[in-house]
């Protein structure tokens, strides 16, 4: 690590930014080595994401290594959106932490499997290295189209089984309340994949634990951060840097998900490239503002 700290800070979201959507690997020539330059010269970095730990293990952390992370480097892995955390080390991982109050009821969990396994097994993979959360993600060898063209029907049927459960929840801006009126769980559809999830997880929850880990290695938060994403739901990294006082900008790099109006901070978004594609290239000028070689990422 270098002898001073830049005064920035980096949440990202893995899926679309860093891993490309469609091979659900990272490019290990391009983002992966202009990450690790940016850790070892200081930024704290988190990778925010719906995505399990054992997913990290496999697509970001041997990239992350070979292209030389630093014993000192501050670099951490948020997953399932906050339920699960971990420190990520020049030699692998520390410890992993699981919040245990944001585990889905295990017999929910196994009803959904059954229903993957019963209907749905041509069109989907049950994700068994979630600790937390239930996802069931695309296959690889179906077409995105024939995905999305199914996905309603199957989150229609997890619905289904929320409510057999009595287990409250929120869909597509509806409130399912169980017998008791509460609402404690959600379905989050994404371009590859239903997550059912507790309604307290989300890259909010992701932004303030990144502060707590800082807190803990005795390190300030740096005041400007950038925060990148592929979907709505990933602005709430932003929202809540900037309602806690922090200088943040927000990367999208799939603002085709709709770029939500009023936003009190900047949003930047490539004419015409998306994803990783994207993220690579404001990856690498955030490289470039660390080394004084460009002032801000608004012309990418």
């Amino acid at each position: 690590m270098t002898d001073f700290a830049p005064d920035l800070g980096l949440l990202l979201d893995v899926d679309g930014p860093i891993a490309s959507p469609v091979s659900r690997t990272v490019a290990i020539e391009t983002i992966a080595p202009d990450l690790v330059t940016l850790a070892n010269a200081g930024v704290p970095i988190a990778f925010n994401t719906g995505r399990s730990d054992g997913f990290l293990r496999e697509q970001l952390i041997p990239p992350l290594r070979a292209a030389g992370l630093a014993d000192d480097a501050l670099v951490w892995g948020i997953c399932e959106k906050g339920a699960v955390w971990m420190r990520i080390t020049a030699h692998g991982e520390a410890e992993l932490s699981v919040d245990e109050e944001l585990r889905m009821p295990p017999a929910f969990t196994r009803d959904i499997e059954r229903l993957v396994d019963a209907s749905y097994s041509d069109l989907v993979f049950f994700d068994h290295t979630k600790r937390a959360m239930v996802s069931v993600e695309q296959r690889t060898d179906v077409s995105n189209e024939e995905y999305l063209d199914r996905q309603g029907r199957f989150n229609a049927d997890v619905a289904e089984v929320l409510e057999r459960h009595d287990l409250g929840f929120e869909w597509e801006g509806e409130r399912h309340p169980d017998a008791a009126g509460s609402v404690g769980y959600r379905i989050d559809p994404t371009i590859i994949s239903t997550d059912i999830e507790s309604n307290r997880v989300g890259k909010d929850l992701g932004a303030s634990r990144m502060m707590q880990f800082l807190a803990d290695e005795g390190v300030e938060a740096p005041h400007r951060w950038r925060t990148m994403g592929d979907s709505r739901t990933d602005y709430a990294m932003a929202d809540w840097l900037h309602d806690n006082g922090f200088e943040v900008a927000h990367v999208d790099v799939r603002p085709s998900d709709g770029v939500p109006e009023g936003k009190p901070y900047p949003i930047r978004q490539h004419s015409s490239l998306i994803h990783d594609e994207s993220g690579a290239l404001y990856v690498r000028r955030w490289v470039e503002m660390v080394r004084g070689e460009a002032a801000d990422d608004a012309d990418v």
